[in-house]
């Protein structure tokens, strides 16, 4: 193949043949094709887009550049979803083992958090002992035995997705709807799904600002799903203020099990079911009592053992994160809250060090927001708005700052 004229037909708004897609991401990843005429392919894409086919085309591609998951047959179904990030969205830790008690299997492989984005697996780190780095064979085992696994991205699974977002991270071409697509599908194709749910958020703390954005993007990852045969749907969800009571990733896992108890806030509670009913035929209401007599948290634990954690860490779980600092930020007059902006919480964390600005920087998984009220809540002068768990009277001092400018109330 002459990988110039790809680039160039492609450049001016041609459509290319799956062979050829299957091509380059095949001589990509193998090291044949350099960096420069990948990064002026990704740029022609972001120019000049990619029909439903060619997206699809690329999805398959980048799923096929490395290991996929081979599940026996008569398992099953195997059933995931993915969210395209929000703030404060813990919705997977109670998700995963709600599936999980109907007797479908949920093999998730989920992502670290990066910029204001949390991520699961920095979550699910904050439980002393688990692990999320597992093999296949420890997780067909741990489906045949709990029914779910929650692991991180191995190095042979979608290699060619790794080398082209980091690629992209650098060119510009980041924000490319079928790249975006591309990257998102594969890894979740590689799990060998039966069916798949999108929380596809939109607002000041996701990625897509309006519904109209959100809504395009949803159509497309669900045709390149369908396109390579997993029954794809999704749910909008709204985030311009943090989904739940909770920022910051031992706070959320610690409200997780409280909703696996059945004592979770309303708004998370909400999306969770949303988002179940797409992949189960199981009435709502039966999932909502899941959560509330106690079989989805034991699921929980199930898991938590299985990949080595403790599960006596939540008897005192404060002990493991304590915060050296806590501070409340209080009304400074009676009225209604109008805003809570999700996006300026994300950055908040971040300067506490509950986030990353780059992948390779660690984070401080106690730090972080706590008891944080819900739009609409009317509050009285003095009333408490929410906590900030911080290491530092420095770094508290800063998330309330930057706090104060995203939060409004109408006297």
């Amino acid at each position: 193949m002459h990988v110039p004229g790809v680039i160039e037909r492609k450049r001016e708004g041609g459509e290319l043949t799956s062979e050829e897609i299957g091509e380059l991401i095949r001589t990509y990843t193998g090291g044949e094709t350099p960096d420069y005429q990948m990064s002026a392919f990704a740029m022609a894409v972001f120019f000049r887009g990619m029909s439903d086919a060619e997206t699809a085309a690329l999805t398959a591609a980048m799923r096929d550049s490395g290991r996929i998951f081979r599940w026996p047959e008569g398992t099953p179904p195997k059933v995931d979803k993915h969210s395209t990030g929000g703030i404060g969205d813990k919705v997977s830790l109670i998700l995963a083992p709600l599936l999980a008690c109907e007797g479908l299997w949920v093999p998730m492989v989920s992502g670290r958090g990066l910029g204001i984005t949390g991520g699961t697996l920095d979550k699910l780190e904050s439980i002393p002992g688990f692990r999320v780095d597992l093999d296949e064979q420890t997780c067909l085992r741990q489906l045949e035995k709990v029914g779910v696994f929650m692991a991180g991205q191995t190095a042979d699974l979608c290699p060619a997705d790794k080398k082209l977002y980091a690629l992209r991270d650098v060119t510009g071409t980041v924000p490319s709807r079928p790249l975006i697509i591309a990257s998102i599908m594969s890894k979740k194709l590689a799990e060998s799904l039966d069916r798949l749910v999108l929380d596809v958020k939109f607002g000041s703390g996701a990625f897509m600002k309006t519904r109209a954005e959100a809504e395009l993007l949803a159509e497309g990852l669900r045709e390149a799903g369908r396109a390579n045969g997993v029954e794809t749907s999704f749910v909008l969800s709204q985030m311009d203020e943090p989904l739940g009571r909770t920022v910051g990733n031992a706070l959320e896992v610690r409200e997780a099990v409280e909703t696996l108890q059945g004592s979770g806030p309303e708004d998370l509670v909400r999306i969770t079911l949303d988002l179940a009913t797409k992949v189960t035929s199981t009435p709502r209401a039966e999932l909502a009592r899941r959560l509330e007599d106690g079989s989805a948290h034991a699921k929980f634990m199930e898991l938590v053992v299985a990949q080595g954690g403790d599960p006596r860490a939540f008897d005192n779980w404060t002990t493991f994160h304590p915060a050296q600092v806590t501070r409340d930020i209080l009304a400074s007059a009676s009225g209604t809250i109008v805003r809570m902006d999700a996006g300026t919480f994300g950055r908040a964390c971040v300067e506490l060090g509950g986030g990353r600005r780059h992948i390779s920087e660690d984070i401080v998984a106690g730090v972080g927001f706590s008891n944080i009220r819900k739009c609409g809540d009317i509050v009285a002068e003095g009333e408490r708005l929410l906590t900030v768990h911080a290491a530092t009277e420095h770094s508290a001092d800063a998330a309330v700052a930057t706090l104060l400018t995203g939060i409004e109330i109408e006297f």
